[in-house]
């Protein structure tokens, strides 16, 4: 398989005021195309952190990020965005537009692409049906449970056509039910559409249902035993 991403000796420091606060202190990753990942660890650990320099949404402090073998740092801010529009983003809140129908919310990931509004519309026709929502397409996101939203977020992101789909916390604010629900349709896309998937959770459930989980702790990829990473998000 090839690597979709890698970070070599990443590194992240946030500024509290004048004290330096280290988020990230040198993680080294691969990740290979079609994989699904799970990031855990506590709070505070750089989970987020780590998904938004690999998502082009934030710059390191110091390391490399490689995309497709493309160092980040050594891009434009044009190639940039270009990149961001090959990532699929699904976040623990939905960020869906109030005013629109949860279609336009699919249509409106799509705006960028050199497609008709014809051509915008039956694609996100598609992805409503591919997600089970095709009877919700006219309701606007306060017409539809978290679940429901959740999925439209799901679609609007395949609406891109991503290379890799990264998802921080994105059962975070459903029930149990629901959970199961967007996992399953997550590992259908991962499996039968071979979309490298990329899910932050506190949650281990989720995590034993990903190809791969990956532990961070203090900033750092971490090899620690089960009992002692359980204990850590329970105390967080």
């Amino acid at each position: 398989m090839s690597v979709v991403v890698e970070t070599r000796q990443l590194k992240k420091v946030y500024m509290q005021g004048k004290v330096p606060v280290p988020a990230l202190r040198g993680v080294d990753l691969r990740i290979e195309s079609g994989e699904f990942i799970s990031i855990m660890g506590p709070s505070g650990s750089g989970k987020s952190t780590l998904l938004n320099l690999v998502g082009a949404l934030d710059v390191p402090t110091d390391g490399t990020i490689l995309i497709d073998g493309n160092d980040t740092s050594k891009m434009t801010g044009n190639q940039l965005a270009k990149l961001r529009r090959g990532i699929g983003f699904v976040f623990q809140y939905f960020n869906l537009v109030s005013r629109l129908t949860a279609l336009q919310n699919v249509e409106l990931g799509m705006i960028v692409q050199d497609k008709s509004t014809g051509e915008r519309r039956e694609k996100a026709m598609r992805l409503m049906e591919s997600v089970g929502l095709e009877n919700r397409i006219k309701h606007r996101p306060a017409e539809l449970s978290g679940g429901e939203q959740q999925r439209v977020a799901i679609a609007r992101a395949l609406g891109q056509e991503p290379k890799f789909l990264l998802m921080d916390e994105p059962t975070g604010n459903v029930d149990t039910v629901t959970r199961d629900g967007i996992l399953d349709l997550v590992q259908d896309l991962n499996r039968n559409h071979n979309i490298t998937t990329v899910i932050v959770t506190h949650d281990r459930e989720i995590a034993e249902r990903t190809n791969r989980m990956i532990h961070l702790k203090d900033g750092l990829i971490v090899d620690g035993s089960d009992s002692e990473i359980t204990t850590q998000e329970a105390e967080n």
